[in-house]
């Protein structure tokens, strides 16, 4: 290849780009990023950056040593693939032929209808602009009870805001973890003194207010909005890339283009729906751990190697002043089992299938979640009743 271009400017279009070099591609490399900021990590966004405890979470790079140019601030418009390889990127900046693309634009927040101002949490921006808003007193409603929803009412009670969210579901976490176990979340808000309202739906964003759709209206100086993302496709409208919620790829990240796989033309991150072979379907994951370490494969695959993404995926949080991790894929289960009591301070809950372990989420037990990880990625079968017993450790739980 002599040049390949990597559209989008977040973790997974640097990594991709640290993994072509290690991989001894030493043609062009070109990055282009929407952003005028270097790649930057996204987590620390809603919790030390908004709390106050960081202000630049930028990706630590030597970008001369990389040998990568960077056009920031620069959006993708539009894709004209060759045939059979390479093709055009046309960007804000201009058109960019490539023998070799990497897709990794991302995804963006969904927003509300209408016209008051409503705030979200996706830039290193979103978060200093949030941040300077947060302030004793300060009427705050969150629309969504989710993983950003609950870090962000964490951090604004802590900071002394009258915080509010507001959740469609009837309960938190409902499309994340299901609401049986989001519901075991829900008694958090109240010990941190924030007021959740569940099965409330909104109807508009209203300059000093949330109007839902019973016409009920909840007073706010500021409305934070975390009803999550959609991939950041637009630019890809009539290219003939084939899109199922995501980039559609197959396990080694392989484009297809007008129903033609392409080795040329790779997908990355939150944009990206790649198959997996362990689970049988294709996987969207949008979190910081597949942004990290699916590049090294979508690398491989552009310089020629043989090479698979089927991990266990993996997802933190810190809300309410617990360290809440899931690990797995539990929407394939066929039951939960609790380690622990859910009413105590630490507790897990597994999904199974016969003595599969397909996921688990952890609260304040990280030894759970390593050796569970372990488990599910070398598809050990485990005892159920012994798994049951949370004073025994989940690797004693795998049969003989």
């Amino acid at each position: 290849m002599n040049r390949v271009i990597v559209v989008g400017g977040g973790l997974a279009g640097v990594r991709a780009v640290e993994a072509l070099r290690r991989k001894g591609h030493e043609g062009e490399v070109i990055l282009v990023s929407a952003e005028r900021h270097r790649p930057y990590d996204r987590p620390p966004l809603s919790k030390a950056v908004l709390a106050g405890d960081a202000d630049d979470t930028t990706v630590e790079v030597d970008w001369d040593d990389l040998r990568c140019e960077t056009l920031l601030g620069e959006r993708a418009t539009a894709l004209r693939p060759g045939d059979p390889r390479g093709g055009t990127v046309v960007t804000t900046a201009g058109e960019l032929e490539f023998d070799g693309l990497v897709i990794a634009t991302g995804a963006t927040p969904i927003t509300l209808p209408g016209h008051g101002a409503q705030h979200v949490l996706r830039t290193i921006d979103d978060a200093r602009d949030l941040r300077a808003r947060l302030t004793p007193g300060v009427r705050l409603v969150i629309v969504g009870a989710g993983w950003i929803g609950a870090e962000v009412a964490t951090t604004a009670a802590r900071k002394g805001c009258s915080v509010t969210v507001v959740e469609a579901a009837d309960a938190p976490l409902s499309g994340a973890i299901g609401p049986e176990v989001g519901a075991l979340t829900a008694r958090w808000y109240g010990e941190a003194g924030v007021e959740l309202r569940t099965g409330v739906k909104v109807a508009a964003v209203e300059p000093g207010s949330l109007l839902l759709a019973d016409g009920d209206r909840v007073a706010a100086d500021a409305i934070v909005v975390g009803v999550g993302v959609r991939p950041e496709l637009g630019w890809l409208d009539g290219s003939g890339v084939e899109i199922d919620g995501g980039v559609a790829t197959d396990a080694a990240f392989r484009v297809t283009v007008a129903g033609t796989p392409r080795s040329d033309i790779v997908a990355v991150g939150d944009c990206a729906a790649w198959w997996s072979n362990r689970y049988g379907r294709r996987l969207l994951v949008e979190h910081w751990d597949t942004a990290l370490n699916a590049p090294a494969v979508a690398a491989a695959t552009l310089v020629g190697e043989d090479a698979e993404y089927d991990p266990v995926p993996y997802f933190w949080s810190e809300q309410f002043g617990r360290m809440v991790q899931y690990a797995g894929h539990h929407p394939v289960a066929e039951r939960t089992l609790y380690r622990g009591d859910p009413d105590g301070s630490k507790w897990s809950v597994c999904w199974l299938t016969g003595d599969r372990l397909d996921a688990i989420l952890t609260v304040d037990r990280p030894r759970d979640l390593v050796q569970a990880r372990r488990v599910m990625t070398a598809g050990t079968p485990v005892d159920p009743d012994l798994l049951a017993d949370p004073e025994r450790p989940v690797r004693e739980t795998v049969k003989p």
